[in-house]
């Protein structure tokens, strides 16, 4: 791995840490990540949405939420190091986080692929390159397992729901969509303003869909909602565990497999 490597999304290029980190993480995959590449000790700050690996996780002090940070309570813990994301952190507190935490590491994975250079990133700056280029290994084996899968049956649309009250989808631009993608699955609407966007009972995704797939999370959809949008719109609707699609770090791995084995077993 070159020093490049160690650069993040924000294009900063993070110098190897001491043997010692202080680590606070406000990413509940990336938290898990740190754990899985040995760093378990050296987490100090954690929100409440980080919950794996759940026994050790336990251990780690609560500093609020991805998105209602307690910046009193992360300041005590003194953490030489913070990790955040695009998409789940406020743009706000991360601004003011860097007034007391010396390096910041802003993260924004958009498609499985990107866990290679979340693994490499971490590996380079914690000195865990050989954990690292471990999981690359086996997340590149993952990803072609679930692109064998897709292979072997037609791509369909799918309209992915993760909120009811109102009802929410996700656009082609998130993690989720492209992990969709790869197991043959293109998302409606084509097109949208939003990340996130809401739908009514007219929205043209209802009938361009394929199929329906209900999300564990952050809604918690249950199977009986995969059988009353089956039964309202007339076509297959399925729960599906969020965290095979949503999840990046080193819960992917297991994601894409069992995405792939998911994916496998629908018929057409």
């Amino acid at each position: 791995m070159t020093d490049s490597v160690a650069e993040d999304w924000a294009g900063i290029a993070h110098p190897r840490a001491d043997p010692r980190p202080r680590i606070a993480c406000l990413v509940p995959s990336l938290t898990e990540l740190l754990f899985a590449l040995d760093l378990g000790d050296h987490v100090v700050a954690r929100t409440g949405f980080c919950i794996h690996p759940r026994e050790r996780v336990r251990a780690v002090a609560k500093v609020g939420g991805t998105k209602d940070l307690n910046l009193a309570r992360l300041r005590q813990q003194a953490p030489t190091h913070l990790v955040v994301n695009v998409d789940e952190n406020r743009r706000e507190d991360v601004d003011a986080a860097r007034a007391f935490v010396p390096h910041v590491i802003v993260t924004h994975p958009q498609m499985p692929e990107d866990n290679v250079r979340l693994y490499s990133l971490f590996g380079a700056i914690f000195g865990r390159v050989g954990a690292a280029s471990v999981l690359v290994a086996q997340v590149q084996d993952a990803l072609a397992s679930l692109e064998a899968a897709a292979r072997l049956r037609p791509r369909e649309r799918v309209l992915y729901l993760i909120w009811r009250k109102p009802w929410m989808t996700v656009a082609r631009d998130t993690y989720v969509a492209a992990t969709l993608a790869r197991a043959g699955w293109d998302t409606v609407p084509f097109t949208s303003d939003k990340r996130y966007p809401e739908l009514d009972e007219r929205d043209a995704a209802w009938r361009e869909a394929d199929r329906i797939l209900v999300s564990s999370e952050p809604y918690a959809f249950g199977a009986r909602d995969a059988v009353e949008l089956a039964t309202r719109w007339h076509k297959p609707a399925h729960l599906i565990d969020g965290e095979w699609t949503s999840w990046y770090g080193s819960r992917a791995i297991a994601g894409l497999r069992a995405l792939a084995q998911f994916r496998a077993t629908l018929a057409p």
